[in-house]
């Protein structure tokens, strides 16, 4: 049996859209790779992690996105499944928040502890400096740069 939605055209916008999202997260972190890695990153990326508010169909293609930079990063397997994972269910988190202001949390929770943990265990250093780490580059990216960009799309009924 078919998927009705997908063969319809709005089908076909969100599969689009989430296909969109994958790439251009990928290639963003890929291309800023210096800064998008490691214990201490500013992944810009990661300020797409409000778009699930909107746009549901956002949530594959974060984790897709994410899977695929991870495949590149170099940080191993750990990275590339726990790392993807982590914003998958910080996906599925934001996309429930009630409260504008509280979407880009669950990114910045779940990756500054997924993460950090995965860093900490994978280069040896301190879990608690690394999560820190982790906690201040996602606050950055989700909160400094992806809150405007939430409240921007909001604000202009943008439908990508």
């Amino acid at each position: 049996m078919q998927n009705k939605e997908f063969n319809s055209g709005a089908g076909s916008v969100k599969l689009s859209r989430t296909a969109m999202v994958a790439a251009i997260y990928a290639a963003l972190t890929i291309a800023l790779a210096p800064i998008s890695f490691g214990p201490l990153q500013f992944r810009v990326a990661e300020a797409m992690t409000v778009l699930p508010w909107l746009y549901p169909e956002a949530i594959p293609g974060l984790f897709i996105g994410c899977l695929i930079a991870n495949l590149v990063g170099g940080y191993g397997l750990a990275d590339i499944v726990f790392g993807s994972l982590a914003t998958l269910a910080a996906a599925f988190i934001s996309r429930r928040m009630k409260q504008i202001w509280l979407v880009p949390l669950p990114p910045v929770i779940l990756n500054a502890f997924i993460i950090g943990a995965v860093l900490s265990k994978t280069l040896g250093l301190p879990f608690w400096l690394t999560a820190g780490e982790i906690f201040l580059g996602q606050t950055g990216a989700c909160y400094g740069l992806g809150m405007p960009l939430l409240l921007f799309l909001k604000r202009k009924k943008i439908n990508l």
